[in-house]
């Protein structure tokens, strides 16, 4: 009899996605094809990585997969933020998909999403405890309101199909809320949105997953397409590496994702394989009044770019 568990189908469905997203990425850049690694856990299950390199529109990039069981240890109970839930050494599974994407040209955006599931019990087609979580959010170096409108315009509509699972202004603000250095005193990139265990009504957040995962690169090519003939020049680098450079300080300080896989033994290499190719960390870095890079600082904070018109 297969197994018609919400797991084994949520499973499925990142393993194709996978799939499907590196072929129209391939095509979409035209010079680089991803590499992919497959790697086991030796406590149970594993995942492929795929990462491109060195393309004409991506400069680095990967979306892996991964589908991992075992006994949920009590590090990794608190990792997750799950203790009073979890039964000491109960059995888990978890299975998702993430993607992040950074281009060469200043003028395109990096873009982050991923998907993912975890239970928690025996029996997959009855679990103890289960939950849904993911997100997508952009990081642009050179912001323009018509890609941050198209963005969270294409992640509204997602969320609006699914009111049973989903809330756009409820997500936007998790998102801009998760997505902010304190110790910068702004936010990564424009947003977009954030969700973590959603547990109500696991079908109807299994098609909204779905459906989220399906519109990542509806929601990010537009954009890619509409800045990646830009000219730029040794100035434009020079501003993008050092906000590269913010994107690391996120991920390396704050990011749950990263602290979890690294403190509960993941695969470092797809780990850190969200991280920008280069960076840069010039004391005291200031734009100059009137410039472009100084126009930028403007995005750098939350704002209902849906209702601006600036």
């Amino acid at each position: 009899m297969p197994d018609d568990s919400i797991a084994a189908r949520m499973n499925a469905f990142v393993e194709d996605l996978q799939q499907r997203l590196c072929r129209r990425l391939e095509d979409e850049d035209g010079a680089a094809t991803f590499r992919r690694d497959e790697w086991t856990r030796e406590e149970g299950g594993g995942g492929t990585t795929a990462v491109i390199e060195g393309g004409d529109l991506f400069e680095k990039g990967g979306v892996n997969t991964s589908a991992v069981h075992g006994e949920l240890s009590e590090r990794m109970a608190e990792a997750l933020g799950t203790e009073e839930r979890a039964v000491e050494a109960a059995p888990f599974f978890a299975t998702g998909l993430s993607l992040v994407l950074h281009p060469r040209s200043p003028y395109v955006p990096t873009v982050h999403a991923n998907v993912r599931y975890f239970a928690l019990g025996d029996n997959r087609l009855d679990p103890d405890d289960e939950w849904f979580g993911g997100g997508a959010d952009l990081t642009p170096y050179y912001p323009f309101l018509e890609d941050a409108k198209h963005f969270h315009r294409t992640w509204k509509a997602v969320c609006d199909r699914h009111p049973a699972a989903a809330d756009y202004a409820e997500f936007k603000q998790a998102c801009d809320d998760y997505f902010y250095l304190p110790h910068r005193e702004e936010a990564r990139g424009v947003g977009g949105i954030f969700y973590d265990y959603l547990r109500d009504d696991p079908e109807a957040t299994l098609a909204f997953s779905k459906d989220a995962g399906e519109h990542v690169l509806e929601a990010y090519l537009p954009i890619a397409r509409r800045r990646r003939k830009r000219d730029f020049g040794e100035r434009e680098r020079a501003f993008q590496q050092r906000r590269r450079g913010r994107y690391v300080e996120f991920n390396l300080v704050y990011d749950r994702g990263t602290k979890f896989g690294l403190e509960t033994g993941g695969r470092t290499e797809s780990i850190l394989m969200s991280l920008p190719p280069q960076g840069a960390w010039r004391y005291d870095a200031q734009p100059e009044p009137g410039t472009p890079e100084a126009e930028a600082q403007w995005f750098f904070q939350p704002r209902d770019w849906l209702a601006l018109s600036r």
